[in-house]
């Protein structure tokens, strides 16, 4: 595995698989060291210090997406925005 890179990857899964891809990143988060791997294409990322969160939700006619995407540079120190809740209701 290189140094730098990067890594893509796109499929349909049902809820289960993707409940269990974001608990094997939850825990990748909680160890300081994720690993991203396909069949010939692989990379490893090391979260360090404060990271960025953005989420994005969208809900039009029959179609619905969520957008996650977690940054983050070494030495970044400083948070800046309010607590998210989630939940799976709206009164959560």
């Amino acid at each position: 595995m290189a140094e730098y890179g990067s890594f893509d990857y796109e499929s349909y899964q049902d809820r289960q698989s993707i409940q269990h891809f974001l608990e094997s990143l939850r825990e990748g988060f909680a160890k300081g060291k994720i690993t991203l791997s396909t069949g010939t294409d692989a990379i490893v990322l090391e979260p360090k210090d404060l990271l960025n969160f953005r989420m994005k939700a969208k809900k039009k006619e029959s179609r619905s997406k969520l957008e996650l995407k977690i940054s983050w540079k070494e030495g970044m120190i400083e948070s800046t925005k309010e607590k998210l809740k989630i939940g799976s209701s709206i009164n959560d």
